[in-house]
């Protein structure tokens, strides 16, 4: 049995479109302004961001959450973007191909702001 890491990403209303046109299976290309890809590594830190963030910025905001790989993630550090619990994953834009790739199942939206 292949070994996984479950993931969390908040998203707002656009991006979660696109993952649900691909069928709950992957996330869409970045941005350019977008050069990373952050999914974060616990649910709460998730909904922070969703809840406030996603919020303020497109209205709603959505945790989803979904399993990748442990050994395609072995490959990069946990990041911390201002304190330990706000662990992450940054994946850079152009390897997000190969982050699908490891996707095990489909993405699934855990929680929805407001709610």
């Amino acid at each position: 049995m292949t070994e996984t890491v479950t993931l969390w990403r908040p998203t707002g209303p656009e991006e979660l479109k696109l993952v649900e046109d691909s069928g709950w299976k992957v996330w869409p290309p970045r941005l350019p302004e977008q050069p990373i890809f952050y999914p974060v590594t616990t649910e709460e830190y998730a909904i922070k961001i969703a809840s406030d963030w996603n919020v303020r910025a497109s209205g709603s905001g959505y945790v989803t959450r979904f399993e990748v790989r442990k050994d395609y993630l072995d490959k990069y550090e946990v990041q911390l973007a201002g304190g330990k619990e706000h662990a992450e994953y940054w994946i850079p834009a152009e390897e997000l191909d190969d982050f699908n790739d490891a996707i095990v199942g489909k993405i699934e939206v855990t929680r929805s702001y407001p709610e």
